[in-house]
């Protein structure tokens, strides 16, 4: 009776709860050294450059706070900084199709390799031809564009190569001509000729007589 009275109450739960305590912390402590790991072997590289915005400053499309680079058609987005710098952190290695947004300019779209074997070498090349962008990279935009369209001022030789200034110069050399041809012909000759109107009728005539 003593010794069952020494025995200690609750004992192979407390072991069972002892156990179970010690298999979350050591879960806990995997989980979080994973996590570490994986953050600190996922912070990629800086891909960074500068859009030439001399030569687009004074011009009255884009400002400069408007101007953006994008990574593959949105999956990145930068705004450019006043000097017109801009950069993207935590790019992993690949190839990527870099491209600037400017209201007013078209710029050429760029190819990026970064790679992911030699950390901090990135190689840029324009789309459109072999032509590799050597040194650091930078962006200047090809050509200005014209989002409306320029009347032209009115030209009388235009005018007249329309089809409705073809028309009226038909209608004028008719109403000039016709009576100075009918005045050249010979009266014995017109009279002969509506002799034989008269005598061999046109098919339209006789269907606007029979009509009428």
């Amino acid at each position: 009776m003593a010794l069952d009275r020494a025995r200690p109450v609750g004992g192979p739960a407390l072991l069972i709860f002892t156990i179970t305590l010690l298999l979350l912390l050591c879960a806990t402590s995997f989980t979080a050294t994973a996590t570490a790991s994986a953050i600190s072997g996922d912070d990629g590289h800086v891909v960074e450059g500068r859009v030439k915005v001399e030569v687009m400053r004074g011009k009255g499309f884009s400002k400069t706070a408007n101007i953006k680079v994008i990574i593959n058609a949105g999956e990145q987005v930068s705004f450019i900084r006043t000097d017109g710098s801009f950069s993207f952190e935590g790019v992993p290695g690949g190839t990527y199709l870099l491209e600037v947004a400017a209201l007013g300019y078209f710029f050429p779209m760029v190819r990026v390799d970064v790679s992911s074997r030699l950390p901090g070498e990135i190689r840029a090349s324009y789309i459109e031809g072999p032509r590799r962008i050597s040194g650091s990279l930078v962006l200047e935009p090809l050509r200005e564009e014209n989002y409306y369209e320029i009347r032209e001022p009115f030209s009388l030789m235009g005018l007249l190569k329309s089809p409705m200034g073809l028309m009226i110069g038909f209608m004028v050399i008719c109403v000039f001509l016709l009576p100075m041809l009918m005045d050249s012909i010979d009266p014995e000759e017109m009279k002969r000729l509506q002799e034989t109107q008269r005598a061999n009728p046109s098919p339209i005539s006789q269907f606007i007589q029979s009509r009428s």
